[in-house]
């Protein structure tokens, strides 16, 4: 019979376990960058100073421990076009996003809430 120490038994457990995470679990921040990029994104959210809308941070800030809420709420935002208030308190559509690639809208949402 093997001996093995408690360390290396739970170190060896969470090894397994890294392994088997689901690979696209990570974001590919470029993709996400161009896309945003491409929908002009950019021109009302930026990842730390807020402009006409939120900044990513202050998306992520909301949200955070709540990850789930804010995947959901994000993917809304991109592709139903509803009114939203701006920081200098007017309101209008949001844009819609132009995909409607699940994985892609996911990406974008799992980037603005990693800030």
């Amino acid at each position: 019979m093997i001996k093995i120490s408690l360390p290396v038994f739970g170190a060896s457990v969470l090894f397994a376990l890294s392994v088997m995470a689901p690979a696209h679990a990570a974001i590919d921040v470029e993709a996400a960058k161009a896309l945003a990029k491409s929908n002009d994104c950019l021109k009302c959210h930026s990842a730390d100073k807020d402009k006409k809308g939120p900044s990513m941070k202050k998306i992520a800030d909301k949200y955070r421990g709540k990850h789930e809420e804010g995947i959901e709420k994000a993917i809304k935002n991109m592709t139903e076009g509803k009114k939203v208030k701006l920081l200098d308190g007017s309101e209008e559509d949001h844009k819609i996003i132009d995909t409607k690639d699940p994985a892609e809208l996911k990406n974008m949402a799992e980037w603005y809430l990693s800030h």
